[in-house]
């Protein structure tokens, strides 16, 4: 993909496709986002909030499908994945060149601990409107096993 920048718009020198973030112009001599890194683009929003009874998590994942979000548990650990794919057609093509391209498209996942308490059947997920809201119910923690030190001689 080429960009010119004589066919991108701006006002008073503002690029009107840069996203206005308190942080803007903290990217390093490479364009790479310093806050984030190069997986700025792609983090997982998720806002995490404490019930009575559960845990509730609230994750922004617009422009997927439901069938490609998984969430796994394993060994106390909650991950959710999600891919996606922006399709290059020949109809695309036909449509002209594209001078810059915002959507981005790949694979992504995160991860939170949640307690080896916890099994696949208490958890419960919801997506709707490009947000996965899941449910995870407060277990009593595992007494982790005390360390026996061993003498040394």
């Amino acid at each position: 993909m080429k960009e010119n920048k004589m066919l991108l718009p701006s006002v008073f020198g503002e690029d009107l496709f840069d996203e206005t973030f308190p942080f803007a112009g903290m990217t390093d001599r490479h364009g790479h986002d310093k806050l984030f890194g190069n997986r700025a683009g792609r983090l997982m929003k998720t806002d995490v909030r404490e019930g009575e009874k559960s845990w509730e998590l609230d994750v922004e994942l617009p422009g997927f499908r439901k069938e490609n979000i998984s969430a796994t548990l394993k060994d106390g650990y909650l991950t959710i994945s999600a891919e996606k794919a922006v399709e290059e057609t020949q109809e695309a093509e036909k449509k002209g060149q594209c001078v810059r391209r915002e959507r981005w498209s790949g694979a992504l996942s995160r991860a939170f601990y949640v307690g080896e308490g916890v099994t696949e059947e208490d958890v419960k997920a919801k997506y709707e409107n490009g947000v996965l809201s899941i449910s995870i119910p407060k277990k009593e923690a595992i007494e982790a096993k005390a360390k026996k030190m061993i003498a040394i001689e």
